[in-house]
């Protein structure tokens, strides 16, 4: 138990941390006259704490990995399943408290599960498919997409009413919103894609 591996451990036991406080932190709707109550708040800033530094320990644990040369095969089997679960808790809670909708959440993982695939079979061929730009540009928007919907369900402000008046043009934050995450599921869908046409040879090749 290296010290990249420890922190790809303690991702997972934030993550479901922050699935806890997140599960029990009151619907997004449920705020009185005088704003959001100060438990509610409290939990659901420490939640979000939480899943900001589990998504920074992502980074963080591959780097010193590769730099002190201890990538090990529990580390290559945990950090892409620590991943999944990050990915696949924070945007079902997004979708609990109704900041996205489920389908976007259904392509994402479906993705996600897609490649992993792809990736296990690459490795029993002795094919290593490592992350390209797309993937990680697809990486950096659903971690900026995250970032943006828990400082809403924070209470930092609301992404359902809020207008920003551009102009004399009032512009729905939602709807900037919707567009902005059909661009990251665009970009999530199309990046996945992508492994599947540059590595097609390991799932159209004859089983020897």
């Amino acid at each position: 138990m290296n010290i990249p591996n420890f922190l790809t451990v303690m991702r997972v036991a934030m993550i479901m941390v922050f699935v806890l406080l997140a599960a029990n932190a009151g619907q997004i709707f449920y705020l009185p006259p005088g704003g959001m109550p100060e438990k509610i708040y409290a939990i659901r800033l420490t939640a979000y704490i939480l899943a900001i530094l589990a998504g920074s320990t992502d980074l963080l644990d591959g780097y010193l990995a590769r730099k002190w040369n201890q990538i090990t095969d529990f580390g290559a089997l945990m950090d892409p399943l620590a991943d999944k679960i990050f990915i696949t808790a924070t945007m079902l809670m997004a979708v609990e408290y109704q900041l996205m909708h489920a389908w976007i959440v259904v392509l994402v993982i479906s993705r996600e599960f897609m490649v992993t695939g792809l990736r296990t079979m690459a490795a029993k061929r002795g094919v290593v498919i490592s992350a390209d730009r797309w993937g990680k540009l697809k990486t950096a928007l659903q971690m900026v997409m995250l970032a943006l919907a828990g400082a809403s369900w924070v209470g930092w402000y609301d992404l359902h009413s809020a207008v920003w008046k551009i102009g004399g043009i009032k512009i729905c934050v939602w709807t900037v919103w919707i567009i902005f995450l059909t661009g990251i599921v665009l970009v999530t869908v199309l990046s996945g894609l992508g492994y599947f046409v540059r590595f097609r040879h390991v799932f159209l090749a004859s089983k020897k």
